[in-house]
Formats: structure tokens, sequence, C-alpha cells
């Protein structure tokens, strides 16, 4: 029996249970692994919800991304033996491998190696960040140096790695935020610009002079909603608008009116994780910036596996460090 994190309702935080629970033996194509370090992010509290991409089936469990180690493998499983130190990257349904558990089986797929001597703190914080960031940059368009590119909501953990991965494209990023108190932690973090949008009544004016009245090439968008009007009107002439979050919460309709011609589209890491060689691209590039320096993952906060609850409750609030926060199991 090991003890897991489900909830028999939709709601807050407070639903959330900790059960002991058998784990079953790994399939052909699974293995079984032991959690240390589970990474939290807005699709577990919206999964909770019931608001998310699927319904939860009750009782259900959660969470996608974590680090451990394997403990045993099921048939038809080449690459993995117990004992390899692994990370779990979102490549599955949370109704079918939850991962809020000492111990979880997931698809041997859905695994890479953690490079020697990384923590499973740190293992369970770098890979959806940086895949979600690799696959718009590098699959559904490719930036080129000098490049404008716009990374809305910038102080979250896709946010934060993007700043990163265009610096070392040779692109120019440009970060907006909610709050004036994020400006400095985004520009050390490496944006040439940043837009507290609280204080702006004309974002498109705001991004086309931050590009230097050209307009930007491409937008990371965390936040969809009515607002991507504004972010199509502040692009140039052929810029591609990548909305692959969800935060206002609201639909994001094809923008009205006249502006310049621009490629709109929705994104979802799992096209990276579902797709083995996408996968194995994205790994490789995330592995090259790691052993350069130029990536760093950033860890906002570490919750104990017991204080599940409060951890929910931060990831869902406003008032966050910039970052990826994590649930340490042991």
């Amino acid at each position: 029996m090991v003890r897991t994190i489900r909830f028999h309702q939709v709601g807050g935080p407070e639903v959330l249970r900790h059960e002991d629970l058998p784990v079953r033996q790994p399939g052909p194509g699974e293995v079984r692994i032991r959690v240390d370090a589970i990474g939290l992010n807005r699709s577990e509290v919206y999964f909770r919800r019931g608001t998310y991409l699927d319904q939860p089936v009750l009782p259900a469990g959660l969470g996608t991304e974590a680090a451990g180690e394997v403990l045993e493998v099921g048939p038809e499983v080449p690459r993995w033996a117990p004992g390899d130190a692994v990370s779990v990257v979102p490549a599955f349904s949370q109704n079918d491998y939850p991962v809020y558990a000492e111990e979880a089986v997931v698809p041997a797929a859905a695994l890479v190696s953690r490079p020697p001597g990384m923590d499973a703190v740190t293992g369970a914080a770098i890979w959806m960040p940086y895949l979600t960031v690799y696959g718009m940059v590098a699959e559904v368009v490719r930036v080129r140096p000098g490049d404008h590119v716009l990374i809305t909501a910038a102080s979250n953990s896709i946010g934060m790695a993007a700043l990163q991965v265009v610096r070392q494209l040779g692109a120019v990023p440009i970060a907006t935020t909610p709050s004036e108190g994020q400006r400095d932690a985004l520009r050390a973090a490496g944006a040439a610009e940043v837009l507290v949008t609280a204080e702006l009544d004309d974002l498109a004016g705001a991004i086309r002079a931050a590009t230097d009245g050209r307009g930007a090439n491409l937008v990371l968008d965390a936040v969809g909603g009515p607002w991507v009007e504004q972010l199509v009107r502040g692009c140039a002439a052929g810029a591609t608008v990548i909305v692959h979050g969800g935060l206002s919460g609201q639909a994001t309709p094809l923008p009205a009116g006249r502006y310049a011609p621009v490629w709109l589209r929705r994104y979802t890491v799992f096209e990276i994780t579902g797709d083995p060689a996408a996968l194995r691209r994205g790994e490789h590039f995330v592995r090259a910036g790691l052993a350069t320096g130029a990536f760093a993952p950033i860890v906002d906060r570490v919750f104990d596996f017991d204080d599940v609850a409060a951890a929910h409750r931060y990831v869902d609030s406003d008032d966050r460090a910039p970052g990826k926060p994590v649930l340490r199991v042991r």
C-alpha cells in the first residue's frame, strides 16, 4: 500500500484526500516508479475543478509530471531498468496514470533520464516548461535571431523557460506580467522589455513601441480570452500567435476587424510528448541547454506531500514568485 492523493468530487483544494492504495504491476510498455517529487501545474487545479481538457473519472488521481526511480519494468520495455533515475513528462491523461503518489505506474514512453547529479525536485521541474517552449519555437515555428518574441504571463514556469530559450536562440524576449512586483525578476531572467498589463490602456501600442514599431514576430500566450485581439494587433505581418494556456478562463475568439495577416493557433505540450520523434528532438534540445548553462530551471516553492491542499491554493493564486512549484514526496 502506498500513500496516494485522490479526490471523490470536483471542487476546491479541500476535496483532496490522502489514501492508502495498492499499486498494480506494470503491464506491457509500462514502468513502476518510486515518486520522489512532483511538478505542480495549473492543469491539475483545472482537473480537480472539472474544468480541464478531460473530465475526471471519480474517484480520480492527479498529476502528469514527476521525478523518481524505476522500481519495476513491464514486458516490452527494453530501455529502462530498476534503479534508473528518471523524470516523467506529461504524455497521458491524469485519469489513466496519475502520479500524485509515493509510487506510480506510468508509460515507459513518458520517461526521460535525469542528467547525472540532478536532484528529484529539479528533475520534476524542468521537462514540461522547456519541452512546451521547444515545441513552440522549434517545431511549430522556427524562431530566428533578432525576432521579437512576446511572452505573456512570463513569471510562470513556461514563461521563465521561454525567456531563457528565446535568448539562447538569439531572439529578443519581451515579457508581460499583471504585476509591477514581477518587473525586476523578469528583467533579471532575461526579458529585454517588461510590459505591466495593469498599467496599460493600449497593449497593442505598447507591444509595437517595445519592438521599435515593427510588431512582434511571435507571441507565446498563456492567457487566452478576448485580449488575444490586442496581441494580434501588436504583431508584425506574417507573425504567429500561439495560445498555449487559458489563464483568463474565457473563450478565445477569432479577432475581428483589420489587422496584419497573422497565424493564430492553439498548442499543448502533448504535441511534443505524444510524438516519439519530436520528444527525442526536444529532449536533446533541453539537455544541450542544461549542459551549457543556458537553461537553468527555476524552482519557486517546494511543498511537503502532506501540504498538497496548500500547494494547490498557491498554484492557483496570482501572488506567486517566478518559477515552478514542486511537491516533495520524500
